[in-house]
This record gives structure tokens, sequence and C-alpha cells, in this order.
């Protein structure tokens, strides 16, 4: 089971891993984690990047080592990751990487009730879904077919995992899509017919 957190969203542990590189002012880290596509690997609400920064000051997992002015701009406070800070992203990470944790994806969501919708149509949409999974997976291919041999594989590993994710996501939409339109998926001739009789 997770832990709970004293600042418990992804963002932090993503800050506190940013400030293991060096001290940096809270425009820096966004910059750095931008420039790393880190909005690819989890939803990011930027404009709340100050108030994480400060919950994790407050905690103790960072300190402000010093302020900064560039002419006319207003002061800058830079952050270093404390001890504390350290052992707190190594934790997080340990138990990220070492313990599944139940995740709810919205297409599952979505799968759970899709007899609400007639079979010819669930199909229509989940084959749209199956044709934007393609471009997304040959898009991805095509960025890790870039990055190959001119960075270290350890820089994109997160990559692969979502690719992989897309294209087993994509495969079983496919699978999905073909059992509802050969008639051959468990229970959809009750499900056609519950459509055409007007039941809900």
């Amino acid at each position: 089971m997770a832990r709970r957190r004293k600042v418990g969203n992804l963002l932090a542990l993503h800050i506190l891993a940013t400030l293991h590189q060096r001290p940096m002012h809270p425009y820096e880290i966004a910059a750095e984690m931008r420039g790393r596509g880190k909005e690819q690997d989890f939803k990011i609400q930027w404009g709340s990047l100050y108030t994480v920064v400060g919950n994790l000051e407050k905690h103790g997992f960072i300190r402000a080592a010093e302020t900064t002015r560039e002419g006319k701009r207003p002061e800058r406070t830079v952050y270093s990751l404390t001890e504390a800070g350290r052992d707190e992203c190594a934790d997080w990470l340990r138990e990220l990487v070492g313990a599944p944790e139940r995740e709810y994806p919205r297409l599952r969501a979505a799968l759970s009730v899709l007899g609400v919708l007639p079979p010819d149509e669930a199909a229509y949409l989940l084959h749209k879904r199956a044709e934007i999974l393609a471009h997304q997976i040959a898009a991805e291919e095509a960025q890790l077919t870039a990055t190959h041999g001119a960075v270290p594989r350890i820089f994109t590993i997160e990559a692969e995992f979502g690719l992989q994710l897309l294209r087993a996501e994509a495969d079983y939409v496919r699978g999905l899509v073909a059992e509802i339109e050969d008639g051959t998926l468990s229970g959809v001739d009750m499900w056609r017919r519950l459509h055409e009789e007007g039941h809900d």
C-alpha cells in the first residue's frame, strides 16, 4: 500500500529529482522539466509549481539557498535539496518502482459501461480510437528512433514504457472491434437485441 506523503503529488517528486542536479529557482525547474518533456510522462499543472515548491520547503525537503536578481527583474529564490529531500525522493521512487499500484484509466471506466451504446456505434468509435493510437505509436516510434544512439537509453525508458502501453491498448482495441463486428464477442447478440428492441 502506498505511503501517505507530506507532499504527495508527482510534481513534487519531479521537483525533488530535478534539484538533484543543482540548486535552481522555480522558473529554472519548470524550464528544465519542460525541456525534458516531463508533461509527456504525467499530467502537470504548471500553475501549481510555486505552491508545491512552497510545500516542499515547509516540510523541510528543500531550502532557500540564495536570492538572486537580474537587472530590474524581481528577486528569485534559488532552492536546494536537503538531506530529508534526498531521502524522500529516493524512498518515493523505490515505492513507485517496486510496488504495483492500481491505476484507473478512463478507457477502463468507459468499457465498463460500453453496453449503453449500440454495438455498431461502439465498434465504430473503438475503430477510430485504434486509428488515433496508430498515429500516436508511429510518432513515438519516430521520436525514439531519432534519439537512438544520440541519447543514452536510460533517458528514454519512460518513452519506451509509454510506447508499450500504447501498443497493448491498440492491440486490445483492434481485437475487441473484430469480435464485435464478427459476432464472436460473448453476449454481443443480446447486446444488439436489447438496442434493437429499445431496452436500456
